[in-house]
């Protein structure tokens, strides 16, 4: 039980350094690429917290970006190993399309992750705990403090510029 819980945590700090980088790389902090994105924005910076974070929040709630695509390439992993996690690449890809997104993040994070999750499941680890990791790392950002997380983004982005 505490070796799948000490996975799971791995698992979640893996992603949440792999969704974070690919987002940040694919510049969603710098502006809304997506409807609906800078409203999010605005109203996390009335909060209190940071734009440039806030930005990169309503990116990742507006379209599939690399958080979702982690989530998806790990379902994926999980129930047909790589091919399984390319064919979630390819629907993230579709349902940038849907959303009008411009970029790739999405697309890029479901295609590093499904070889990130499957390496990890030959020494030891389960797609599951990636599963289970991902979904934590997504609450980290968008559903414990706005605030706290747009600022946290946006101290990560600056490095990046």
């Amino acid at each position: 039980m505490l070796g799948e819980l000490l996975s799971i945590l791995a698992a979640a700090i893996i992603t949440w350094l792999l969704f974070v980088t690919v987002d940040i790389f694919f510049r969603l902090p710098e502006a809304g690429g997506v409807s609906g994105a800078s409203g999010v924005a605005r109203d996390i910076q009335t909060a209190g917290g940071d734009i440039a974070g806030g930005t990169m929040m309503g990116n990742i709630v507006c379209s599939p970006d690399a958080s979702a695509g982690t989530l998806l390439a790990a379902c994926g992993v999980y129930v047909a190993g790589i091919p399984g996690g390319l064919i979630a690449a390819a629907l993230v890809f579709i349902g940038n399309r849907i959303c009008h997104d411009p970029g790739y993040a999405g697309t890029t994070g479901a295609v590093l992750a499904t070889f990130v999750v499957y390496g990890f499941t030959q020494v030891g680890f389960a797609a599951t705990d990636f599963i289970a990791g991902i979904v934590i790392a997504i609450l980290s950002i968008q559903g414990l403090s706005h605030v706290h997380a747009s600022r946290l983004l946006a101290r990560l982005w600056r490095v990046r510029q």
